[in-house]
């Protein structure tokens, strides 16, 4: 995917009315910390496009971003953080809930994990969360330059098995450092959403 025009389209809070762009959406999901401001700046080539923060639980809202006109890349608030109260917690929970249900585009959800660490409950409960609203998480296995080159595939071995993904599922490894992983995400991206289908562009 060549990036030619990358924004921040919608924003939706606790009780904004979900938008129907009626354009292929794939959604990622991960705990606050885990770098998914990171990785939408890298798979859309910007800098600070989506914010970075050292503070977890920025994003408190649904945000879309439009890339090329034809396509949107959708964050989803982050889970897991202490400092926010429960109430707070179940909002989001109902809205990313609502977003999953009622999305006419959605093609996939992508579940960021911290490759250092073996995946925490929150992330277990995202994982089967994710799948009881009918979609199978790709998961996509961050700060992958944390590691020696050494370590990679015990740590994949450690995100598969502490999840226990279904057989088949893709997991793939990601560096914000090195941009590792940028192109294998956006080949699965452009199959899900019909960019590499001619039959699309007919």
């Amino acid at each position: 995917m060549v990036i030619k025009q990358a924004e921040l389209d919608i924003v939706c809070g606790v009780t904004s009315k979900l938008p129907d762009t009626g354009m292929p959406e794939v959604a990622f999901a991960g705990k606050s910390n885990v770098g998914k401001s990171s990785l939408i700046n890298g798979l859309m080539n910007r800098k600070s496009l989506a914010r970075t923060s050292g503070q977890p639980g920025k994003t408190q809202t649904i945000n879309f971003y439009k890339v090329n006109g034809e396509m949107y890349l959708v964050d989803l608030p982050g889970y897991g953080y202490a400092k926010v109260s429960q109430a707070e917690k179940e909002k989001w929970g109902k809205m990313i809930e609502k977003y999953l249900h009622t999305s006419k585009n959605l093609k996939a959800v992508f579940l960021l994990i911290d490759i250092r660490h073996e995946p925490s409950a929150n992330d277990r409960q995202m994982y089967d969360w994710i799948l009881h609203n009918g979609y199978e998480p790709i998961i996509i296995a961050t700060k992958l330059d944390k590691l020696k080159r050494s370590q990679v595939q015990k740590h994949l071995k450690m995100v598969r098995e502490g999840l226990q993904v279904k057989k088949g599922t893709a997991v793939i490894a990601y560096s914000a450092e090195t941009k590792q992983g940028r192109e294998e995400i956006w080949e699965l991206i452009d199959s899900l959403t019909g960019k590499e289908d001619p039959a699309e562009e007919v």
